[in-house]
């Protein structure tokens, strides 16, 4: 088999990256999600957050890079996702995706542990995924 890999529970990866204003700016454009909140200044100072906050999901695709590049890898397919949005990421911050293996239910199915975490290692999200490892991969239960 090419390129075999091994994976056990309790197997940690992680990606990081500062999220700049001009990717949310991009990802608005992309998602179509123009909410004020990620876009305008004026009105981010009279929210919650006083200041312009990043989409929830751009962060949480930091969680998708990790399991891509690293845990299980390329060829990875994405099954589900829960996310539990806890605290603002604000521009220019940088975000740490942290996975871990917790478990395999069936087949090639692994549970993943999905923390974002930002430069101050305050928790931003949280959650847990269910993806399918590539055929190379071999679960070691």
């Amino acid at each position: 088999m090419e390129n075999v890999k091994s994976l056990q529970i309790g197997d940690k990866t992680q990606f990081t990256k500062s999220i700049t204003e001009e990717e949310v700016t991009l990802f608005a454009k992309i998602s179509g999600d123009d909410n004020p909140i990620h876009l305008d200044e004026e009105y981010a100072k009279n929210s919650i957050f006083k200041q312009k906050i990043a989409h929830g999901f751009l962060v949480g695709s930091l969680i998708s890079a990790a399991i891509a590049k690293d845990l299980p890898g390329n060829g990875t397919i994405y099954l589900s996702q829960n996310l539990k949005f806890v605290a603002p990421v604000f521009m220019n911050e940088t975000i740490t995706a942290y996975i871990e293996v917790l478990d395999f239910p069936k087949g090639n199915q692994v549970v993943l542990s999905t923390i974002c975490k930002n430069q101050d290692q305050k928790i931003v999200i949280e959650g847990t995924a269910l993806v399918i490892a590539p055929k190379t991969t071999v679960l070691t239960r």
